[in-house]
């Protein structure tokens, strides 16, 4: 048949459910059922010429006999089997809240056949899941028809582990009963019912205390949950089972609900999850079993040095990069080519559990850096087409970065900043928080890569960054601008305060957020070290950073904010003419005294270092020799502290109980006395 023939064969199908006659259009709808199955052409045909309002129409007519109501609920589910474009006209058609009504029946078979439709719709990644939580009565009654038949337990299930997506999905099954209702189906007869049921577990389990918490006490038939998911993940089980169960035990684990060290944990997940890396297994078995095992150990060292000496699993993971199909999957063309299409997502997984792996111990990062080619496939990864094998591999590249040996050796060796930087240039967020996180580390005193990054003009990059909307990245910018400035000559200093821009400087100064802040101050103290750059930068923004320091001083903040603050102040009173700038100002020097007497040691001991700079410097002794102006500096100014006090305070600190501020407060006495 042609084209036009295949179209008037359709519209004859539609013509007939408009009969009169009702055994007609039972007849009719049940010859369409026979022609839809598997023909997709015949499918959207029927769909364009009008076939679904009219089938819903039968459908909700109470005239209409169960019979006819049954097979257009079959009809509609089969045509929801096509493409995605079927699924919207059936959604734009308003096919979920007429199913939902259907549901409202009491035949079991015509039930489920709406179920088995429902489920067909919400599985499809088209349609909003939001359209299952409208009507609040919805989500109370499935969880009531689940007693009916194993069929309506595996459609409901299914639906809920689809339809569950976010927070408050979850809050809404936990609060209709899903756990106790659910619980049961864990050792139904039927494979597909049970692992429906395990899927609504790791879905409502994923980031959720409650129902982790609540989890870990349920008993079904007699034994508690997690050894039946335990059970659920030995190796005579289906893949699909193993990897479904090791999830539900991984998300319990990561929301407090079980200890990492539990031996369900270290004996059962893990090694399953390892197991799971291996390349006998399909190419998305080894993408969830790597990204999942990676999240399983991220926040505790223990475990990744127990993965990491588990089956070879640093070496295993080298194969994700070579070997994108399984064995067994050698001789499928089909199945090859899809998996050279998926390859990419092998490498983000494996980026990801390197990641996870090298966190934190040193010598799993060696073995990762040492495995074949490591270095030159994560600065590849940088630079592939796919955003979230970037990202992976930045995160694979961080988490190395925190190793001194690493930043040292094969991270210069590769000149890992050049694709950095490249990275840096236009990325998303996600990708730029990762990526600049690594900058700030390679640009550590100790890096060699600092030299040629500074020269690649880094600065302007960091200082637009220290301009975004993202606390994480106004963070980043500064962090990094901090440690370029650490021991930095005094033009890169210079360079960064003209880039950088008094303005945002002290925009940066009363930032929202505090870890901003904190940098911002460690810049500024980096900035102002050694004597020379600190009377530069003092005569030409003294009055503008003395204001922003009185600012901070005077306000509600942190004592580490403070204390860093007064660490600034120091810095400044250590300058030759920087220092006249605080002793000029009688409010700023009420403030130092008021913080020697401060309840907290830190604030007292980093006030105290401001006085001590006040008083003495070893400039003065060169000016002994000189001539006798400056000394003359030195005694006016300690006839001024002694006047406001500050001797008495000293003599006081000289008898406190933490041994540093004592010897700080000696110290300076004895400068008096010199």
């Amino acid at each position: 048949m042609d084209a036009a023939e295949v179209t008037a064969t359709s519209r004859h199908y539609v013509d007939r459910l408009f009969d009169p006659d009702p055994q007609k259009v039972l007849q009719g709808v049940i010859d369409m059922k026979n022609a839809v199955i598997g023909n997709n052409k015949q499918k959207a045909n029927l769909i364009v010429l009008g076939a679904v309002p009219r089938l819903l129409y039968l459908l909700q007519q109470s005239s209409s006999s169960l019979e006819l109501r049954t097979e257009c609920a079959v009809v509609l589910g089969s045509l929801a089997m096509g493409t995605e474009n079927n699924i919207k006209s059936l959604v734009d058609c308003h096919i979920i809240p007429a199913l939902l009504q259907g549901l409202l029946c009491p035949e079991l078979i015509f039930i489920e056949v709406c179920l088995r439709c429902l489920r067909t719709v919400f599985i499809s990644p088209v349609t909003p899941v939001q359209l299952l939580y409208t009507d609040p009565t919805v989500i109370p009654h499935l969880m009531s028809l689940l007693s009916r038949s194993q069929r309506t337990q595996e459609y409901i299930t299914q639906i809920f582990s689809h339809c569950c997506k976010t927070p408050e999905h979850q809050t809404v099954l936990f609060n209709h009963g899903a756990i106790q209702n659910i619980a049961p189906l864990l050792i139904s007869p039927s494979y597909k019912v049970r692992m429906q049921a395990l899927k609504c577990f790791s879905v409502l389990a994923y980031e959720n205390t409650q129902v982790s918490m609540t989890l870990v006490n349920v008993l079904v038939d007699g034994e508690l949950l997690s050894q039946v998911f335990v059970r659920m993940m030995q190796r005579d089980q289906p893949i699909e089972m193993q990897l479904t169960a090791a999830k539900c035990l991984t998300y319990m684990c990561r929301a407090g609900a079980i200890r990492t060290d539990d031996s369900c944990v270290v004996l059962k997940t893990l090694p399953c999850l390892v197991r799971m890396c291996s390349k006998e297994h399909l190419l998305e078995e080894r993408v969830e079993g790597a990204e999942t095992l990676a999240y399983l150990m991220e926040p505790d060292v223990e475990l990744q040095r127990i993965a990491s000496t588990t089956d070879h699993l640093v070496a295993m993971l080298a194969d994700y990069f070579k070997y994108p199909s399984s064995v067994s999957a050698i001789t499928d063309i089909k199945r090859l080519d899809h998996d050279l299409k998926h390859a990419h997502e092998l490498r983000q997984a494996a980026f990801k559990l390197y990641a996870s792996l090298g966190s934190n111990d040193e010598d799993i990062r060696k073995k990762i850096t040492e495995t074949e080619n490591m270095m030159d496939r994560i600065v590849s990864g940088l630079s592939e087409s796919s955003i979230k094998v970037r990202l992976a591999a930045v995160r694979c590249l961080h988490s190395l970065s925190r190793s001194v040996q690493q930043l040292r050796t094969s991270f210069h060796d590769h000149a890992v900043w050049r694709p950095l930087m490249k990275l840096l240039q236009n990325a998303p967020d996600e990708v730029l928080v990762m990526a600049s996180s690594t900058l700030c580390n390679l640009l550590l005193e100790f890096s060699p890569s600092k030299e040629p990054i500074l020269e690649s003009g880094v600065i302007e990059l960091l200082c637009s960054l220290t301009q975004s909307d993202s606390p994480a990245l106004r963070v980043n910018g500064i962090w990094a601008l901090m440690n370029m400035a650490f021991q930095a000559e005094q033009k890169v200093k210079v360079e960064i305060v003209r880039s950088l821009g008094t303005e945002q400087l002290f925009r940066l100064l009363s930032d929202p957020d505090s870890n901003v802040l904190m940098k911002t101050l460690g810049l500024l103290r980096n900035l102002l070290s050694t004597r020379p750059h600190i009377d530069q930068i003092m005569s030409s923004h003294g009055k503008q950073i003395m204001q922003a320091v009185t600012l901070i001083l005077e306000a509600e903040h942190s004592i580490e904010v403070k204390e860093q603050t007064l660490c600034i102040l120091a810095n400044i009173a250590d300058g030759n003419t920087a220092k006249e700038l605080i002793m000029t100002n009688d409010d700023m020097l009420q403030k130092i005294k008021y913080y020697m007497g401060h309840s907290n040691v830190k604030l007292q001991l980093a006030a105290t270092f401001c006085i001590s700079n006040l008083i003495w410097n070893e400039e003065d002794v060169q000016a002994v020799v000189n001539s006798d102006c400056s000394h003359k500096g030195s005694q006016e100014r300690q006839d001024k502290l002694r006047e406001m006090g500050f001797v008495d305070i000293l003599h006081k600190l000289t008898q406190a109980s933490d041994p540093n501020l004592c010897d700080r407060a000696k110290t300076a006495m004895q400068q008096y006395l010199a």
